[in-house]
């Protein structure tokens, strides 16, 4: 059968070898850049699944954009996005935000990838249970917030925690709930 064709061709049998040679190459090729290709999408799938499982319920999912409202600050865009305020440096990077306490309304945002910015040491939870406090004789809330909390400025927690409408109306006996 080759000797017919190559007769009827009249090649010499050296150009027919290169010829499927060149085939042998082409084919082989393109399955190796197939190969690879399927290999990149499938890292690709799994490296966004892998960012949609450790995004936190309920935030969206990033990267994303954000189109400003009126009232918006990047704090408030930083908390939605990222379920941390702290993140408003990060926004202010990524859009090259000249005055950060500028936001125009309609301007577009990036929201990019990035990791969640918690501040440093302890933050007081909402989560810990409160300390119930009794009053004492003498006691007021400047008092009770510089011995529970260190500084008598935090009277203003205590007061809003117990729902309190006038601060100089304690009296021994009273128990308070502290926040911690």
């Amino acid at each position: 059968m080759w000797k017919k064709l190559r007769q009827k061709l009249e090649l010499p049998e050296s150009y027919i070898s290169i010829t499927l040679g060149f085939l042998v190459v082409l084919v082989a090729g393109i399955l190796t850049y197939n190969y690879f290709v399927k290999n990149q999408i499938q890292k690709t799938q799994e490296e966004q699944k892998k960012a949609e499982e450790e995004q936190p319920a309920g935030l969206p999912v990033l990267p994303t954009t954000y189109t400003t409202q009126e009232g918006d600050t990047l704090w408030e865009i930083a908390l939605k996005h990222y379920n941390s305020g702290y993140n408003w440096v990060t926004l202010a990077e990524a859009n090259n935000l000249t005055s950060p306490d500028y936001l125009e309304v309609g301007q577009k945002l990036t929201i990019p990838i990035a990791e969640v910015i918690k501040p440093p040491g302890e933050i007081l939870s909402t989560q810990a249970p409160p300390k119930k406090y009794t009053v004492v004789k003498d006691d007021s809330l400047w008092k009770i917030a510089e011995r529970e909390y260190g500084t008598g400025y935090d009277w203003t927690r205590i007061l809003e925690y117990n729902n309190l409408t006038n601060p100089d109306l304690i009296y021994p006996g009273n128990v308070l709930m502290l926040p911690k």
